[in-house]
């Protein structure tokens, strides 16, 4: 499999003088095209922080990202924020829907953003929404859903677009233990189908353990 995403000595550190806190120190990761990742360690060791920035969502303080060779924080804002919206998919721990706004409605949005029509919107999200076992739940709005079904409406929204990356960062981290078993299960299957790099951000060693590849952050490092 080729490399889609390759992280070359990646600092990231906040604060400055004797406040500076040095979160990543000198990481180097490759990722290839629908590889399946678990990126776990104790907490407050930087894992988010390694996630958002492999998510474009914050930047550095030195070394790149390259994205099919590209380093995309060449890229001003604007085009940025371009790219992460086509070519990322992200799921968070608590879904971030939008409340007065139903199932579809929720889906559709990144599809807005990026300029399609209302069309074309509505049939991609319905696809994703069956693609994730929301068939029959497309008009019922976030608080007449399940944690379950509401994670699920979130990973609908983040695959719409047909990314090439999936980040998740302690996707079944708010569900009960069956429920997160399940949507973990649903992450696998949808990297099977949709071939989309899936890396996740997780504390639960039982899950992270049942996908190929653990790397664990140590002290700024990751580790194999």
């Amino acid at each position: 499999m080729r490399d889609l995403i390759r992280v070359e000595q990646l600092f990231k550190s906040f604060g400055n003088g004797a406040k500076r806190v040095d979160v990543l120190k000198g990481i180097d990761l490759t990722f290839s095209q629908g590889e399946r990742a678990a990126i776990v360690g104790a907490s407050g060791v930087g894992k988010t922080t390694l996630l958002h920035i492999l998510g474009a969502l914050d930047r550095p303080t030195a070394g790149k990202v390259l994205y099919e060779g590209r380093d995309v924080f060449t890229l001003n804002e604007k085009e940025l924020a371009l790219f992460r919206n086509r070519e990322i998919g992200f799921v968070f721990q608590f879904h971030h829907l939008l409340p007065e706004f139903n199932a579809l409605e929720n889906t559709m949005m990144p599809c807005l953003i990026q300029g399609l029509t209302k069309e074309e919107a509505v049939s991609r999200s319905e696809t994703i929404l069956a693609l994730v076992g929301l068939k029959n739940r497309l008009l019922h709005k976030p608080g007449e859903l399940s944690g379950g079904e509401q994670q699920r409406v979130a990973v609908a929204r983040a695959l719409v677009l047909e990314p090439k990356v999936l980040l998740a960062d302690e996707p079944t981290g708010n569900l009960d233990t069956k429920t997160g078993e399940s949507v973990f299960r649903l992450l696998q299957d949808l990297n099977q189908v949709k071939k989309v790099t899936l890396i996740i951000v997780t504390h639960n060693l039982k899950l992270a353990n049942q996908l190929p590849r653990q790397i664990h952050l140590v002290d700024g490092k990751a580790m194999e």
